[in-house]
């Protein structure tokens, strides 16, 4: 994607571009004399946030000034929920004859580059913000045709009927490359005047003296792995604004710090979570399919085990099929290995035969959000707000997130243009609270959506399992359509469901093949994913003893099962198990 047109006198573009410039010519092995780090010690944890610079004297007289910018609205997270945000306040603006300044960093080299290809997206939201997406040329070019859904057995597969009116019926969806996707709404986005900068993460939250948002600071550059400077170090820029939105995904490190500061989650229940699998390969064409949507439940996870696999037939000029698999992070048996039961799938009879002769061509995984409407935190607080996965707007028994994020975008903008064009607004804070925003998604159809379903995922934690949420939804939700008149609990944050080593049969998975199953290591070269080893680790432990003194001596040390990375994902899971 191209950079951001915006004027020369601009001081973030300039700023923006001489980082790129110290990225990619800094030598990273050129140290600063005196601030090279000399202790023997090895830390897991070096960040900032649990070891302040202020009290480590590598940092003694480094200059930590920052240059600021000032924007009508910051938008942190580059996915369809924040570019969707983007657009519709420059939509709205132009529409009113308003010059806003609207500016979205993004954690990726390009936006659309951390989205793996392969969805099945639910128009609704786009068709509201581009009525003429087709004349525009957006990339969805495979409508859905079939759709299968089935119960595996080791040897079988037990075909199930779709239902009219059942979640998974997907007619007149559309099965996408979602980073195509993503890309061309970036584009979309910076033809309407949006200021995209990619490549540089939102690594901190800023705020006034009155305790409300001020905006975010983007990532610094030039840091050892031991958290020490570099010769090539330089402070990230602040972006300062009237309203932050907050577009980070599913379980965003700075969506953490806000639900502390604010209370945010005070009355719902704790978010569950889910790991998604996915794998891009090209086909034998005879084998082919355009259009198709197949879904599973059942083998290789017992009932107790939420989880489920997916594979879409894209129509993308090439024989393409996406597929994955689904687990969630509230499973029991700390043996249980997400990528295993992946790879173990695809030989199921009824799976493998589309694969011979194919080729695996990408790879990659994502945290899903699978709490529901009970586990969405209040969305609003004095200068920003939440929208898209980052609060958990995906409605998890269709698995889909794409189309609320978006309209969760849509409705942020509304009420925040229509408090920055109120000349008669008193705001109480400097940062503009928008609680507009929670109204109207609460009146919206996306909050009707999640209500209907809220029960679908917490009725699998009965005897029965997962059959018991698949027979819930057959008789409660086909017949009421969610309007019984209760609401289902969760049992709790997903580290609690975790059963000690001592009580569960460790699983035994069949050696990869090369063919249809493959080892970690050459599935992560697949996944895009290049980070310099001299530099800190992106995602932070809170106690750097919990890895030892509880998940390997409890759980035996689940971490070299469940990561889909071996490294980044590890840590992130240690969070969603210890995080309380």
């Amino acid at each position: 994607m191209l950079p951001p047109l915006c004027p020369s006198s601009s001081r973030a573009c300039l700023y923006f571009r001489a980082l790129k410039l110290i990225k990619r010519h800094c030598l990273p092995s050129l140290y600063i004399a005196g601030y090279a780090s000399t202790t023997s010690v090895s830390r897991i944890t070096t960040h900032y946030t649990i070891y302040p610079r202020d009290k480590d004297k590598r940092w003694e007289g480094v200059n930590m000034e920052r240059f600021a910018e000032e924007a009508d609205v910051v938008i942190v997270g580059g996915g369809p929920a924040g570019l969707s945000a983007a657009i519709r306040l420059k939509q709205l603006a132009a529409e009113h004859g308003k010059e806003i300044r609207v500016c979205l960093v993004e954690k990726a080299a390009q936006i659309g580059a951390h989205t793996l290809s392969g969805a099945c997206l639910e128009p609704r939201s786009l068709e509201e913000l581009f009525p003429d997406w087709k004349e525009r040329g957006a990339p969805l070019h495979t409508p859905v045709t079939e759709d299968k859904f089935g119960i595996l057995t080791k040897k079988f597969r037990i075909p199930v009927p779709i239902l009219p009116g059942l979640p998974m019926v997907n007619h007149g969806n559309y099965i996408v490359r979602l980073g195509h996707f993503v890309s061309w709404l970036g584009e979309q986005a910076e033809a309407l005047g949006v200021e995209v900068y990619p490549g540089y993460a939102a690594a901190e939250v800023l705020f006034h003296e009155d305790g409300s948002v001020k905006g975010v600071a983007t990532n610094d550059v030039g840091i050892q792995k031991d958290g020490a400077p570099k010769a090539s170090f330089e402070r990230g820029l602040e972006l300062h604004a009237k309203v932050t939105v907050f577009a980070e995904g599913c379980h965003g490190h700075l969506a953490k710090q806000l639900y502390k500061k604010y209370n945010l989650r005070e009355k719902c229940q704790p978010q569950s979570y889910g790991i998604g699998l996915k794998e891009l390969w090209t086909i034998d064409e005879k084998k082919w399919k355009p259009g198709r949507i197949e879904h599973t439940v059942g083998w290789p996870l017992d009932r107790h085990t939420y989880g489920g696999s997916f594979l879409y037939h894209l129509n993308e000029g090439e024989p393409l099929v996406a597929l994955g698999f689904v687990v969630g992070l509230d499973y029991q048996n700390p043996y249980l290995n997400p990528f295993r039961e992946f790879q173990r799938w695809k030989h199921h009879p009824s799976v493998q035969p589309t694969l011979e002769g194919g080729k695996r061509i990408a790879y990659g995984a994502r945290a899903l959000n699978e709490g529901g409407l009970q586990s969405i935190p209040k969305l609003t607080f004095p200068g920003g707000l939440l929208i898209g996965c980052s609060p958990g707007l995906m409605n998890v028994p269709k698995i889909k997130g794409t189309h609320t994020a978006m309209k969760s975008g849509i409705l942020a903008s509304e009420a925040i243009f229509s408090q920055l064009i109120n000349e008669n607004l008193q705001s109480k804070t400097i940062g503009l609270d928008v609680q507009e925003y929670e109204e109207n998604l609460k009146k919206s159809w996306v909050w009707k959506e999640l209500y209907s379903v809220r029960n679908i995922r917490p009725s699998c934690h009965s005897v029965l399992g997962l059959y018991g949420g698949m027979i819930y939804t057959g008789i409660f939700y086909w017949i009421l359509r969610g309007l019984e008149p209760w609401t289902l609990k969760h049992p709790g944050p997903d580290f609690a469901q975790l059963k000690p080593a001592k009580d569960c049969t460790p699983i035994e998975y069949p050696k990869p093949d090369g063919k249809i199953s493959f080892d970690l290591l050459s599935s992560v070269a697949l996944s895009g994913t290049n980070h310099e080893h001299d530099q800190p680790a992106h995602l932070t432990l809170k106690d750097d003893s919990i890895p030892v003194n509880k998940n390997l001596a409890i759980f035996d040390g689940p971490e070299q099962r469940f990561c889909p990375a071996e490294w980044s994902g590890r840590q992130k899971k240690v969070l969603l198990r210890t995080d309380k």
